[in-house]
């Protein structure tokens, strides 16, 4: 094993005196292309083009004498510390950090980043990215080859959104671009690079409260908790339901929601407030202004789509989670189609329970029913206000099934 291990962040400002010091006594330093052509390398150390972390991290583990591996930005940030950390490596490692290239990018774009998600790009976890950025109005995205601006932008299509495209920071070559997220699959960038991605009407927008928290907004919303009870309501969203609906489904930063038959938007804006991305979509048009306004209310983004399932559903992007409202097995079904990882739906009555359930069982998911009965009451006179007797189905794709990434 290396008797040292370094690993130092370069921001493209010259190196620290620490970080020269532990080069100068390297014998082995690992590095991109561009890094183990820094003059202050040594000529005598090996040298190892960092490609495959856990070939590199092998090499290292097998060196004796000092080991240096050289990374951009801070190496503790999304960097290669956890990759040198990891328990089959063993190894223990010094970190003389630099900026983040997320820093960096901000402040070249002069904005606070302290209410922003940052995620990471990869092709497997493109579209958990791209949804992230439908749900939260400031976020910033490390990029990779084949997941980048363009990427990002077809995958937002019919979500408006403005790009700070930060390329090669800390270079000579390095530069800023400011386009809104439909021009940005029209051109070429450079590797690598970092996109700032802006839009919406959330909190982080618009607040300018100090932040405590990393990825939060500290702006008010419209009271605590979910599933609250709705004034203007229809069948189906009672609010019993509607509680017992988003258990079933989770909704988690990175998924993407269908709420088919959004009607009032109350799921809909439940879910966008756990930190999903929504497209809540609703045959009538006063339903889908309805939507909209909640979320306005509530401070959350999401999507609203006029139009009828299951037409309208061919041309969205793939659901993690299907809540269907309305539209009985047909709807079910084409969602089926879809695969998503859990649907949930209800009935009015026995049979349309079983036609749903046989929906998705042919479908290949797991389905569970249970008949939900609430009241409602008065609490002066203890009176029954409102009564709701319904069936709830919800259904799992098993797990040996592949999940989406």
């Amino acid at each position: 094993m290396a008797d040292r291990v370094t690993v130092i962040g370069w921001d493209g400002s010259p190196l620290t005196a620490a970080a020269r010091s532990a080069l100068s006594a390297a014998t082995l330093v690992a590095g991109a292309a561009h890094h183990l052509a820094l003059p202050e390398i040594p000529p005598t150390a090996e040298h190892v083009r960092l490609g495959s972390l856990s070939i590199a991290a092998r090499r290292i583990a097998g060196h004796r004498g000092t080991a240096v591996v050289l990374a951009d930005g801070d190496p503790g940030f999304f960097g290669v510390v956890r990759a040198l950390r990891a328990p089959e490596h063993g190894l223990e490692v010094e970190v003389v950090p630099a900026v983040s290239a997320v820093a960096a990018a901000f402040a070249r774009a002069g904005m606070p980043w302290d209410d922003a998600q940052v995620v990471v790009a990869h092709r497997r976890t493109l579209r958990r990215a791209v949804n992230v950025c439908r749900a939260h109005p400031k976020v910033a995205v490390i990029t990779s080859p084949g997941a980048g601006p363009a990427e990002l932008a077809l995958l937002l299509e019919g979500v408006h959104r403005t790009f700070v495209i930060c390329e090669e920071l800390g270079t000579e070559k390095e530069q800023v671009t400011v386009l809104t997220s439909d021009k940005a699959a029209d051109h070429s960038w450079r590797d690598p690079n970092v996109v700032i991605v802006i839009g919406g009407t959330g909190p982080a927008a618009t607040t300018a409260e100090p932040a405590w928290l990393l990825g939060r907004s500290t702006a008010p919303t419209a009271g605590r908790g979910w599933a609250r009870p709705q004034i203007d309501v229809g069948e189906g969203e009672a609010t019993q339901l509607r509680a017992a609906q988003l258990a079933r489904l989770g909704p988690r930063t990175g998924d993407l929601v269908w709420d088919i038959g959004s009607g009032s938007g109350a799921l809909a804006v439940d879910a966008a407030a756990l930190g999903a991305a929504v497209i809540a979509v609703d045959a009538d048009r006063h339903a889908c202004e309805r939507t909209t306004t909640a979320a306005r209310a509530r401070g959350v983004q999401l999507q609203v789509v006029n139009g009828r399932a299951p037409h309208v559903l061919e041309t969205l992007p793939e659901p993690d989670v299907v809540r269907v409202g309305g539209g009985g097995a047909a709807v079910v079904a084409a969602v089926a189609d879809r695969r998503p990882e859990r649907i949930v739906s209800h009935a009015s009555t026995r049979d349309e329970a079983e036609a749903i359930g046989r929906v998705l069982t042919e479908g290949g998911y797991a389905v569970e029913c249970a008949l939900l009965q609430s009241v409602g009451l008065d609490t002066r006179t203890w009176t029954e206000q409102q009564r709701s007797v319904v069936f709830l189905l919800a259904a799992e794709r098993p797990v040996n099934r592949p999940d989406r990434t």
